[in-house]
Order: C-alpha cells, then sequence, then structure tokens
C-alpha cells in the first residue's frame, strides 16, 4: 500500500468521485449532492449526465449516472463520513438493499495515488474496471488519469467493459437536464 492519510486532514488531494442515484428526483439529488460536496471538496470538473439500467440488483428504476473531480483536505476516512453524511441528508436509508434503490449513492473512486484497503473503505474503488456506468463519466473527466494498481488509463479501461454501448448519454451538463 502507499503512503495513507489516517488524520481529519491531510495534505491537498485531488479526488474522482461517483454520483448517481435512482429514486425521487434523480437530477435534483445529483445537484444537491454537488453542492454539499463543495462544502470540503473544490469541484473543478463535471461530467455529463449518463442513464442507465441498473446492475446486480435489476427489478429497480434506471439511474442517473456521473462523475466530478476536485481538490479536498479530508483524508479518506473523513472524506466517506462526509460522503455519507450528504447521503443521509438526501434521503439514503442505510442497511437497506445493497445495490438496490437509492436517492443518492457517492463513491470515492481515486484519492491522488493513494490505494488504501480498510474494513470501510478501498481506494481506488474494488470495482471501477467492471462498471460502465463509472467509466463512461469518469472518462470524460478523467480518461488520462492511470488507475494505481491496475496501471491503465481510465479510456483503456473503458474500452474493455463490453457494456459500454448500454451507458446512454443524456445530457452534457447537469443544469442542462
Amino acid at each position: 500500500m502507499s503512503d495513507r492519510p489516517t488524520a481529519e486532514t491531510a495534505s491537498p488531494a485531488t479526488v474522482h468521485l461517483a454520483l448517481g442515484g435512482n429514486i425521487g428526483d434523480r437530477a435534483a439529488n445529483l445537484a444537491e449532492a454537488i453542492a454539499r460536496l463543495g462544502a470540503a471538496v473544490r469541484i473543478d470538473r463535471t461530467s455529463a449526465v449518463y442513464e442507465t439500467a441498473p446492475m446486480y440488483v435489476t427489478d429497480q428504476p434506471a439511474f442517473l449516472n456521473m462523475a466530478v473531480s476536485g481538490v479536498t483536505t479530508l483524508a479518506p476516512l473523513a472524506l466517506l463520513a462526509f460522503v455519507k453524511e450528504i447521503e443521509a441528508a438526501l434521503g439514503r436509508e442505510r442497511g437497506g438493499l445493497r445495490f438496490g434503490p437509492r436517492p443518492i449513492d457517492i463513491d470515492i473512486l481515486l484519492y491522488g495515488g493513494v490505494t488504501m484497503a480498510d474494513p470501510t473503505l478501498e481506494i481506488p474503488h474494488p470495482r471501477i474496471a467492471e462498471r460502465a456506468f463509472v467509466l463512461c463519466p469518469l472518462a470524460d473527466i478523467a480518461a488520462d488519469v492511470a488507475h494505481p494498481l491496475l496501471e491503465r488509463t481510465i479510456a483503456d479501461l473503458l474500452t474493455e467493459v463490453p457494456d459500454r454501448d448500454t451507458v446512454l448519454r443524456v445530457a452534457e451538463a447537469l443544469d442542462s437536464l
């Protein structure tokens, strides 16, 4: 594992986050999550918005997905706690069906070049390479960023995901929905 910040705050780090939701006003939930993230992440890039069929648990509504990148001084576990607070504030209930319906989900995909495995957080996110609904928006804002464990760019990983053609770009920006 590489150096792992453990304090509440750390040196500024570039983070890449995935956001998605499939219940309630999906676009409004994404917008509110991004606004709230701004309290601890200086967001500098946002992807287009994509609509995707649910994965794993398929009997649920379609998701809107996007990705953002920015800089934070929160250490990884503090950032995780912060995004969980946002999810709860926007109506996400803990203990529900894993991969089930939710108003918002925020995943930490990449945190600088950090790799870590904690019982509550793995960085990079362990399922990036299998999820077209993550790779498509992430490629919009970080195509040339290398996955720190797979040592391949996000763009390269996207070419190998078989269901990438099922991810529908629905808006170039969230405010155009």
